[in-house]
């Protein structure tokens, strides 16, 4: 053991590294963190950078899903399939397990390496459950890694004492057992246990496509996995990059059996430039104002009106596209030089006809002359494209889910009222297999019975959304919206929201309001019996402080008829890139609740290819705390016309 951190010191102070925490140079390992095979490293990608990892091995299969919302915090969420064990009460299937991992960073590298600490199964069965400090230095295109683990990293034949029992009696004993159920926080098991296993590894660029791997693999091989004996402690394995999103590996572990992984990463390459502007083809005939219009809405920014006065142009600006004010003024400011106007610019930002911003002052708007109004015409737009609609988590098999053929339509009857609509069509599913029902429910069962819903996804057309939204600001700062119709696949009804948003402020509340009724399972035009209403009281705020976040507080009534408050962390960045948890926690206790105790789950934002997919995924759908599962709130749409810091 002395020889390994002898080895490891003197190399490290070596050379001063070059081997950074690049995009190209690591990636994910077999649970979907940034590391080896099954070792993890010290190594994070950039903010905003996320990855989904699908591991195929003996004898489990993982899902993970990895997002960095800070380029010192990882975090991931895996879902898994161990074949030949049982599931409990369903014997005849595989068991299924999940859990959340995360890796701080407490050392960048530099002279003296890269260190981090993480957490694996953090509030899991305790089956995967470990803890671990790992340290790692480049030296050009090799990159070393040592560390600590404790746990389920922690089946070294040449273990130590746990350094920290030094410090406290009680991390001297770890649990044994596995919880039945997962969700609960087992903070007795973190870094504890009467010693601990040296880790190390390497990891050696051999181009730029591919990456190759070793490591001395601690990972503990219980019966109750079904692992079998390993017959080396040795691990070794490649990558090879398919291309900058994509990529394979493979792995011998252990010298016992072949692994397969297949990643995709997304490293947005600039996150503080969102947006690429191209100037619009104009003629030689158009004066600036028709310039201006034209550069504008070839970016996606709509022109209601432009006025003038001797020392300003003022532009009335409706949009749907971009995700923040910044790229929006950085739009304005390209299209203004390319029309050559030389006056500053007074934007009336709006959305929805919602005022959201206002640089206009009475004086203003009574002296200017009026330039264009456009033409209030009614408008209609449609989208057509092929999605996928995962469905994990379930008790029948791993995984589950439905190609699907998905129009979205919106109909813009006035600048302040649409119709909205999302139309779907199964071109293949194994959807109708989920024949298992749900357990722990509610008396409520507001989505519970998903299953119910899904397995009617190949009765044709579906009717995913079909509803009207008026939107109005009655006095400046003052926003509501009413809204009607078919508001999501399992509910229908009508509603309101109210939102106080002052401009440029990082606070904002609101209320709202939903008397709702439970959607038949065909998902046209029927309904059940379950009726409620629903609502909230809201509160948001925006930080820019040393650590970005946003938050949102809410407190009401939910689906099912309980009461309490969900709480919100994200953090945006200007890309449109997001990424966030929330746990809800209202008077149903965790014994009624069932497994998992509470409500929690994540969500994000993310750019592929082109295109945003926004998701939000809980471990375990139950009944207390759900929600509605609204297409926009006030918030939603006002929130881009907020100046954002990231």
């Amino acid at each position: 053991m002395r020889n390994y951190i002898s080895t490891f010191l003197f190399l490290t102070f070596l050379s001063q590294s070059i081997f950074t925490d690049s995009f190209i140079y690591n990636s994910y390992n077999n649970h979907g963190v940034i590391g080896l095979i099954n070792t993890p490293t010290a190594r994070f990608y950039d903010a905003s950078s996320h990855g989904i990892t699908l591991y195929d091995g003996t004898p489990d299969q993982k899902i993970t899903l990895t997002a960095s919302p800070y380029n010192w915090l990882e975090a991931s969420f895996f879902y898994t399939n161990i074949q030949n064990k049982p599931y409990p009460g369903f014997e005849h299937q595989d068991y299924k397990d999940k859990g959340f991992n995360f890796k701080i960073r407490i050392k960048e590298e530099g002279v003296l390496p890269a260190i981090a600490v993480g957490i694996n199964d953090i509030a899991g069965t305790g089956l995967y459950s470990s803890e671990y400090i790992v340290a790692s230095y480049g030296i050009n295109n090799l990159d070393l890694h040592f560390g600590l683990g404790w746990g389920n990293l922690n089946g070294s034949k040449n273990k130590i004492n746990n350094p920290l029992g030094y410090i406290a009696d009680n991390f001297k004993e770890r649990p044994t057992d596995y919880e039945d159920q997962g969700g609960q926080f087992q903070a007795s098991r973190y870094f504890s246990g009467k010693e601990a296993s040296p880790f190390f590894g390497i990891s050696y660029a051999l181009n730029e496509k591919t990456l190759l791997k070793i490591e001395n693999d601690t990972t503990l091989t219980p019966g109750t996995v079904g692992y079998e004996d390993p017959k080396s402690s040795i691990s070794f394995g490649v990558d090879y990059q398919i291309n900058k999103n994509f990529s394979l590996g493979v792995a011998k572990e252990r010298d016992n059996y072949l692994s397969f992984r297949f990643i995709y990463k997304n490293n947005p390459v600039d996150p503080k430039r969102a947006y690429i502007y191209e100037p619009a083809e104009v003629k030689n005939n158009w004066n600036k104002y028709t310039k201006l219009r034209a550069n504008l809405e070839n970016n996606g920014i709509g022109v209601n009106k432009i006025i003038e006065t001797s020392d300003a142009i003022g532009i009335e600006l409706t949009q749907f596209a971009h995700p923040n004010l910044n790229v929006i003024e950085e739009i304005i400011s390209s299209a203004k030089f390319e029309s050559g106007i030389k006056k500053d610019i007074k934007k009336d930002l709006r959305i929805a006809n919602l005022q959201a911003l206002t640089e206009y002052d009475k004086a203003f708007e009574t002296n200017a002359k009026l330039i264009y109004e456009r033409k209030r015409d009614r408008k209609f737009n449609t989208n057509t494209k092929l999605t996928l609609r995962p469905f994990l988590a379930s008790r029948e098999e791993f995984f589950k889910g439905a190609i699907l053929l998905e129009n979205n339509s919106e109909y813009i009857i006035r600048d302040n009222f649409f119709f909205s609509s999302n139309l779907k069509y199964s071109l293949a599913d194994n959807l109708d297999d989920l024949i298992y029902p749900p357990v722990d429910t509610y008396p409520a069962q507001v989505r519970s019975d998903v299953k119910e819903y899904l397995k009617n996804f190949d009765q044709g057309v579906i009717i995913g959304r079909a509803q009207f939204d008026y939107h109005l600001s009655p006095k400046k700062n003052n926003h509501i919206m009413l809204s009607a119709g078919i508001l999501e696949e399992m509910f229908s009804g009508f509603g309101l929201e109210y939102l106080y948003f002052k401009e440029k402020s990082n606070f904002a509340f609101g209320v709202e309001v939903f008397d709702v009724v439970k959607r038949d399972y065909k998902m046209k035009f029927g309904t059940l019996d379950y009726k409620n209403t629903t609502g909230s009281l809201n509160f948001y705020y925006r930080n820019f402080n040393i650590i970005p976040f946003d938050a949102k507080i809410s407190y009401g009534e939910y689906l099912a008829g309980d009461k309490g408050a969900t709480f919100e962390f994200s953090r945006s960045f200007i890309n449109g890139t997001e990424f966030g948890i929330f746990a809800t926690f209202t008077d149903v206790s965790s014994e009624q609740f069932g497994e998992g105790s509470f409500d929690k789950g994540i969500f994000f934002n993310i750019p592929v290819y082109g295109n945003f997919i926004n998701y939000s995924w809980r471990p375990l759908t139950k009944d207390p705390g759900a929600k509605l599962n609204r297409k926009n709130t006030l918030h939603d749409l006002l929130i881009k016309f907020r100046p954002h810091n990231s």
